[in-house]
C-alpha cells in the first residue's frame, strides 16, 4: 500500500489552507472603540509648551538689554 507523492502534496496543501483559512472564519467582530475623553494631559502640554515660548522669547528679549548695559562689546 504505497502513498504517491502527489497525494502527500495535495494533503500537505489542503492542511495548510485549511489551517489558515479555518481560523479567520471563526473570528469574532471587535467591540466597538470608546469614545475619545480628554483626562488633561493634552491641555497640561499645551499650557507647558506655551510658558515655555513666553520665557523663550523673553530671555532672547532680556538678554541684548542686559549685554548693552555691561562693558561687554558684541564686535
Amino acid at each position: 500500500m504505497a502513498v504517491s507523492r502527489a497525494s502527500c502534496g495535495l494533503m500537505a496543501v489542503a492542511f495548510l489552507v485549511f489551517n489558515i483559512m479555518l481560523p479567520a472564519a471563526q473570528a469574532q467582530t471587535m467591540a466597538p472603540a470608546p469614545a475619545p475623553t480628554s483626562d488633561g494631559i493634552s491641555i497640561d502640554q499645551g499650557i507647558a509648551y506655551v510658558l515655555m515660548l513666553v520665557a523663550l522669547v523673553l530671555t532672547y528679549l532680556i538678554h541684548p538689554l542686559d549685554a548693552f548695559s555691561s562693558s561687554y562689546t558684541l564686535f
